[in-house]
């Protein structure tokens, strides 16, 4: 029997299958682009009731936002996520206030979006000492945080700030709960956002990192004796890490997660292998950690990427706004951003509402805006906050 055609009939039918996989991999591709950039523009309006345009913005903004959540159930699946969203224009006409906003839709349940939000990252304690030993790696508790940072600048929605000689928590086993002698337990938060310009502060805590002892094996004979042997080259380490996010206006805690795993084989890290590198990632310890750094990073991009965009006001010069946000956030001329007051006693507070600020000039760190609508709430000042809505 001659084999040749069918070995060629074989290949031919590979390739051509191959051909057909690759075309519908480069469709699946291009469709999965297109689903991420997809855009919905919607207009909402309000009534301007005694003079009060502030008011009338607002309101025309969450109509804007409830005719897009509309027309994304009609146009789209429901798998489909409605992002973050931007006010490219807006004008009044006879007493009616007109808003048109353009919100992101992402198949992938994962925001686009218009500004970067800074965030500045501690060191990562461990709760119990001695779980790390003196011949193993002393990168986990710079290294961990600052990896989770590295992946979310990488996605282009974050400026990141390393200050992983930082910690936290003074007592790592009762984090998050922060122990301070001046009795203001988000201070130490807010003290260093305001320092890097942050708008979020990440710490965390390494909460476990026990190995399984070889003292006790349960049972009695021989296999007891094997297992006993097996587990001076095979063994057991439980991996527990707890991760938070901080609001750095207020302090407040907006993200908290614990991530667990076991890790069985060769449970230690050889010293001087550093978190992120193919000799760390190579080890069973360093790709158990290294998952737990992909997920903690997914999470926290996921969330706070829809989040409101915020930033400091630096100082107010006759009736120019200066605050801490430019071109590497993302700004543009022309953008149009709220404005809050904020009380330095209680923090945030959503309803003081002062106005709306219309950037003029963009430096890399910083911008200049002019005041647009003005509400008859107090003047604006150094310390309050612009958000993009």
């Amino acid at each position: 029997m001659n084999f040749y055609p069918v070995r060629a009939f074989f290949l031919c039918s590979l390739f051509f299958l191959q051909a057909c996989a690759t075309q519908q991999s480069t469709e699946n591709s291009q469709a999965s682009v297109t689903q991420i950039n997809r855009v919905v523009t919607t207009e909402g309006k309000a009534k301007i009731i005694k003079g009060a345009k502030l008011t009338a913005r607002k309101q025309a903004f969450k109509n804007a936002i409830s005719n897009a959540t509309i027309q994304l159930n009609h146009l789209v699946s429901s798998k489909s996520l409605l992002g973050s969203t931007k006010v490219v224009d807006e004008w009044i006409d006879d007493e009616v206030y007109h808003l048109q906003v353009l919100s992101v839709i992402s198949d992938s349940q994962k925001c686009v979006s218009p500004y970067r939000k800074s965030i500045v990252v501690t060191g990562f304690p461990i709760a119990t000492s001695g779980q790390v030993s003196g011949n193993e790696t002393q990168d986990l508790y710079s290294g961990i945080p600052r990896e989770i940072m590295n992946i979310l600048v990488e996605t282009g929605n974050f400026i990141g700030h390393n200050n992983t000689h930082t910690v936290l928590y003074s007592r790592p086993d009762m984090a998050p709960e922060m122990i301070s002698s001046t009795g203001y337990q988000d201070s130490t938060v807010v003290q260093l956002a305001q320092d890097k310009g942050a708008q979020f502060v990440m710490s965390g805590v390494i909460r476990d990192l026990e190995v399984e002892s070889t003292e006790y094996v349960r049972g009695s004979g021989f296999m007891s004796q094997v297992k006993s042997a097996m587990r001076d080259f095979v063994a057991r380490r439980g991996l527990s890490i707890d991760v938070y996010v901080h609001d750095g206006i207020n302090g407040t805690l907006l993200f908290q997660h614990r991530y667990t795993d076991t890790i069985i084989g060769d449970v230690w890290i050889p010293s001087g292998y550093t978190v992120g590198s193919e000799r760390f990632k190579s080890t069973p310890a360093g790709h158990k950690i290294s998952k737990i750094i992909h997920l903690a990073s997914k999470d926290i991009g996921q969330l706070f990427a829809c989040y409101p965009f915020s930033a400091e006001v630096l100082k107010v010069q006759e009736n120019k706004i200066f605050f801490a946000a430019g071109a590497q956030d993302k700004l543009k001329l022309g953008d149009r951003l709220v404005v809050y007051a904020v009380n330095s006693n209680s923090g945030f507070q959503e309803k003081s509402l002062i106005g709306v600020v219309n950037v003029q000039e963009v430096q890399s760190k910083y911008s200049v805006g002019v005041m647009e609508i003005v509400s008859d709430a107090r003047k604006v000042k150094a310390g309050d906050l612009v958000k993009s809505w």
